[in-house]
């Protein structure tokens, strides 16, 4: 009896050893290991930068068309004044002038403009009034008495088509330029009583061109109309109000006394 029970005992303990994993046996499931570790976050893509206005870059004076050869001009150094002159329907009425009209006070400003500025500088003249917009007198010297018939000739009419206009002074001064060499200095002074009109003669394209590809200086006196203007463009263009006939001509007498060795005394 007793042996019996020793052979149960027995083989019930090979039974538990026979039913134990080998240390050679894989315990592992087949689903993998989660980490509980997540991916670092990819850094934010940083905000676009505004983009301010396009430095003067551009090779000055550009190439003409065609590439022939320009004669130089005998002062390489000249200053360059080309003023355009707002003549438009508006320019008739009689507001910010006393008894004149607008029209009337432009013409005395200019005239006394033409008569001080130096005679070793370059002046022209581009009107849009009754008749159209054109250039009335060429850039050059000795034509300040042209310069103020030209002005007194203007009749008011139509609208203000700025963009024209100074596109079309921006080529006068490119074309000077050349017979410079690309020295001197170039001005474009705008006397204007209102915004462009029509819609499509809106400046601030032509503008952004100008300064993109020249040393180009833009003058701009807003006669009669505050500084809500679109050629009012602080840090890239020259823009003074004018509300009455004496602050336009001094307005016109600023755009001389840029210039290191003019002397206005010396005119007065």
């Amino acid at each position: 009896m007793k042996a019996k029970r020793t052979a149960v005992i027995a083989l019930l303990l090979l039974g538990l050893v026979a039913g134990l994993p080998s240390c050679d046996q894989d315990t592992s499931t087949s689903q993998p290991v989660q980490s509980s570790r997540q991916p670092a976050p990819s850094p934010p893509t940083p905000p676009a930068q505004p983009q301010g206005p396009p430095p003067f870059d551009a090779p000055w004076p550009p190439p003409a068309k065609g590439g022939g050869e320009v004669a130089l001009s005998d002062n390489l150094l000249a200053r360059n004044y080309y003023v355009i002159m707002d003549s438009s329907g508006s320019m008739n009425e009689v507001r910010c002038s006393g008894n004149r009209t607008k029209s009337e006070a432009a013409k005395t400003a200019l005239a006394q403009f033409a008569r001080i500025t130096p005679k070793d500088a370059n002046m022209g003249l581009a009107v849009f009034d009754a008749y159209g917009i054109a250039e009335r007198v060429p850039l050059g010297l000795e034509n300040r008495d042209k310069f103020i018939a030209a002005v007194n000739a203007t009749a008011p009419g139509n609208g203000t088509p700025l963009h024209d206009a100074l596109l079309l002074g921006y080529r006068r001064l490119e074309e000077t330029a050349r017979r410079q060499a690309g020295y001197g200095e170039y001005h474009l002074v705008v006397i204007t009583d209102g915004q462009a009109y029509p819609q499509n003669q809106d400046p601030t394209p032509v503008v952004a061109y100008i300064l993109r590809q020249s040393p180009v200086v833009i003058h701009t006196i807003g006669f009669c109309i505050g500084t809500d203007h679109s050629l009012n463009q602080p840090g890239r263009t020259v823009y003074r109000a004018a509300d009455n006939p004496r602050e336009l001509q001094q307005g016109l007498e600023e755009v001389l006394a840029e210039s290191p060795d003019f002397d206005l005394a010396a005119f007065k």
